[in-house]
């Protein structure tokens, strides 16, 4: 299979990417490093440099490719809040870019990475993927729109997409983008350095974390899924929730460090629970997390620890 990986120079394109390469399939790797690093593309593959919002660049990208994984996006709710524009057109005009190059270049199937995002600050215990989408920040919006757009390019067109709803994912490469860092590698780094880590709101807020090996197999699934899953979304989490300072207690045992952290207000966009009911993906991908918490952990941790470049 050739295969076009999108973001393929960020935490979870490049893990991806590496996945795809490891199993002996061609690819392609398209990023322009605004948020990713060339140290995460993997040899073996072909690197194209270019901004999804340049429609010319990613229809060179996607000429002769079979299945495009959609990965590349500027993620971070808080960054969304600071600059919406610079998201809107990451993340929605570079995804309609995508589907239509892709729908030209007589791809065989798009895997879109969407968010829980796109649920906004939902009650309910467990979010489904029939419940209406009511999201609090620009990256939700943004989210969003892609998946709506990825539906209706199906129905339009032919062109078979696959949405993923990923669940607050964590493991090796993800980056520590200071203001912008995600809760893992902003704990970790910082026990590592000796600093305290800094908990937001109260630190009970629950987040359904996913590993990063268990959402790369969910976009092989996603992939080689049957018509019945074009055009739908799919939860990809763990099925259960951690609060952050329950995380801050796992990375601080893996680490062997305990700092106590610094306390700061909630961020804007920040919900309160997020936990991912994970049965459609199940049914229709056939896929369900493998990974054990502490053993993913600590792997987290590790890799940290080593300074690992792995290409």
């Amino acid at each position: 299979m050739k295969a076009l990986v999108t973001g393929g120079g960020g935490f979870i394109g490049s893990a991806l990417a590496h996945a795809l390469v490891s199993e002996g399939h061609e690819v392609r790797v398209f990023d322009a490093f605004i948020t990713g690093f060339r140290e995460n593309v993997p040899v073996g593959s072909e690197l194209i440099e270019g901004d999804l919002r340049d429609v010319d660049a990613v229809r060179s990208a996607c000429r002769d490719i079979e299945v495009v994984y959609h990965q590349a996006a500027i993620r971070s709710v808080p960054r969304s809040v600071d600059d919406p524009v610079l998201v809107d057109g990451c993340n929605v005009r570079g995804t309609l870019n995508v589907l239509m190059a892709a729908k030209e270049a007589g791809c065989r199937k798009v895997v879109y990475a969407s968010s829980s995002s796109v649920y906004g600050d939902n009650p309910e215990p467990q979010l489904r993927e029939d419940m209406a989408p009511d999201p609090i920040s620009p990256y939700g919006v943004s989210k969003l729109a892609g998946e709506l757009y990825a539906r209706v390019w199906s129905k339009l067109t032919g062109l078979p997409t696959v949405s993923l709803r990923y669940f607050n994912v964590y493991g090796p490469r993800q980056h520590k983008e200071s203001l912008y860092a995600a809760v893992f590698p902003a704990f970790v780094s910082a026990l590592l350095a000796g600093e305290a880590p800094e908990v937001h709101w109260d630190g009970e807020q629950t987040r359904d974390f996913t590993y990063i090996d268990d959402v790369v197999e969910a976009n092989l699934r996603a992939a080689s899924a049957t018509e019945e899953a074009d055009g739908k979304v799919f939860n990809i989490g763990n099925g259960d929730a951690h609060s952050v300072n329950e995380v801050l207690d796992a990375v601080s045992k893996a680490v062997g460090e305990w700092i106590e952290p610094i306390r700061t207000p909630r961020r804007a966009g920040d919900v309160r629970h997020t936990l991912a009911d994970i049965s459609e993906a199940e049914r229709l991908l056939g896929w369900r997390p493998a990974s054990e918490w502490q053993d993913a952990v600590e792997a987290t941790v590790e890799w940290f620890r080593s300074g690992a470049v792995t290409r």
